[in-house]
């Protein structure tokens, strides 16, 4: 693996969770065995960034009865967590939950975002960006609003990237293209922007209409849905991942019954949105607008 530390973390919590209920151990037992706190150990078993000991991951094993074959994949991953990606030079200007989204994020092999607000962040341009941070955090000190809009760029770039290829799967209501943020200058450009991107052959924009009325989409609310590349080792796979960004904290949703339910939201939107040249279409034709508003 090649995307930092946030994958790996997830896939050894889980395995140590898994290998943990079939031992039949008490967290009580095994935190014991390697000597740690409560909040340690269930950091390990969370996938919560903390420096892993590869020799309390060893421990854990023998403890658990552990195959020496899955003991030594389990201390492969131990060794991916140390590994550090792009974002954890920005630690100090990524809020930590949006710090764990985007190590997700760029991790993730097939994303499907659906936001019915604003523009999905992959997709923003730089100004775009600058507007949303100046009505969020208004008295950001200007430094700290360019680091952002850094942060920002890398994550578009993402889509350009052939050594680690995403896909990306847009859904966006259109009262989102018509609310204009930062002005209806920049809301042309980021228009344009958006169908241009829109064209490129990893990625998928389409539009939820107005006409469309109300539709369940609305009542669920804005979600990520992450989907992750096979793991070598078929059962190490990391399950996909619903994100949802919350104003007082974000909700990472994995049980396989939520994920499901996502889907079948999911299929409805698909099922009522304009088609990607349709879309596209209709983003120009608003952006147009805007841009006639600027004259």
């Amino acid at each position: 693996m090649t995307t930092g530390s946030t994958l790996p973390r997830r896939l050894l919590a889980r395995e140590l969770r898994r290998a943990r209920a079939a031992a039949e151990v008490s967290s009580e037992t095994a935190r014991n065995a390697i000597g740690v706190s409560k909040q340690t150990f269930w950091r390990m078993e969370s996938g919560i960034p903390i420096r892993l000991n590869p020799l309390f991951v060893k421990r854990l094993c023998e403890l658990y009865e552990v195959s020496p074959g899955l003991t030594q994949v389990l201390l492969a991953l131990t060794e991916e967590t140390k590994t550090k990606g792009w974002w954890h030079t920005f630690d100090e200007s990524i809020p930590r939950d949006f710090g764990l989204f985007v190590g997700l994020e760029d991790a993730a092999h097939h994303i499907i975002s659906y936001q019915t607000t604003f523009i999905p962040g992959m997709l923003q341009t730089d100004e775009y960006r600058r507007a949303m941070i100046w009505v969020e955090f208004p008295n950001m000190p200007s430094p700290e609003v360019e680091t952002t809009i850094r942060i920002a760029a890398l994550r578009r770039d993402r889509l350009h990237s052939d050594a680690n290829p995403v896909t990306l799967d847009v859904l966006i209501d259109e009262s989102a293209l018509r609310r204009p943020t930062g002005g209806t200058a920049v809301m042309a450009g980021q228009l344009r922007h958006l169908a241009d991107v829109a064209q490129l052959p990893n990625v998928s924009v389409r539009v939820m209409p107005a006409s469309t009325g109300t539709y369940q989409g609305l009542t669920v609310g804005t979600f990520v849905l992450l989907e992750f590349p096979p793991h070598p080792t078929a059962y190490l796979t990391e399950p996909p991942v619903v994100y949802v960004q919350g104003f007082t904290g974000d909700l990472y949703l994995e049980r396989p019954e939520e994920i499901a339910a996502y889907r079948v939201v999911y299929t409805d939107l698909k099922r009522l949105a304009l088609g990607e040249t349709e879309s596209r279409t209709l983003i120009r034709e608003i952006a147009e607008e805007f841009s006639a508003c600027t004259i």
